[in-house]
C-alpha cells in the first residue's frame, strides 16, 4: 500500500533500477507517516561512509507529539539495505554518474519502506519526447474509446 509517491522523479530522471530499503525512523515519525504527513518531493539519497542516507524528506510532526521530544521534520534518516546492495549502488553512483532518488514510500508487512531508484538525469529534449509519447497514448485511447 503506497503512502506517497515522487512523481517529479519520473519527469526529471529516467529510472534504471529500483530497490526497496527500510528506513530508520523514530516513533513520532511513524505516527506522522501513518497520518499522511510525509513529503519526498525534494528528497534525495546520499552516500556517507559506506552507508545510504535520506536527506530532504519532510515529515511534519503531529500536534499530539510527546512534550519531552523536540521533533526535527527534516532530519537525516539512515536507509537499511544489505551490504552487497549498498556496495553495488555506491559503485554505480560514483563511477557511472547515476543518482539515487526516493520514488515511493509504502507499507510492507506493517513496516514503512522506501523504494529508491538508480536514475540518470533527462535532458530537455528527452522530457519533450516523453511528453509527446504520453499525449500520443492518450489520443489513441480517446480515439479507440469513441468507436
Amino acid at each position: 500500500m503506497s503512502i506517497i509517491q515522487n512523481k517529479k522523479a519520473f519527469h526529471d530522471y529516467s529510472i534504471e533500477e529500483r530497490h526497496e530499503a527500510g528506513i530508520a525512523l523514530e516513533g513520532w515519525e511513524v505516527k506522522a507517516i501513518r497520518a499522511g504527513r510525509a513529503q519526498i518531493k525534494e528528497a534525495y539519497v546520499t552516500v556517507r561512509q559506506g552507508e545510504l542516507y535520506l536527506l530532504g524528506c519532510h515529515i511534519s510532526p503531529l500536534l499530539t507529539a510527546s512534550t519531552h521530544i523536540h521533533p526535527d521534520p527534516t532530519r537525516t534518516r539512515k536507509l537499511l539495505l544489505h551490504q552487497q546492495e549498498i556496495a553495488r549502488l555506491i559503485g554505480k553512483v560514483e563511477r557511472a554518474g547515476y543518482t539515487l532518488l526516493p520514488l515511493d514510500m509504502h507499507y510492507s508487512r506493517g513496516r514503512v519502506k522506501l523504494e529508491i531508484g538508480l536514475a540518470k538525469g533527462k535532458k530537455l529534449h528527452d522530457k519533450r519526447q516523453a511528453e509527446k509519447d504520453r499525449e500520443w497514448v492518450r489520443e489513441k485511447q480517446r480515439v479507440l474509446k469513441v468507436r
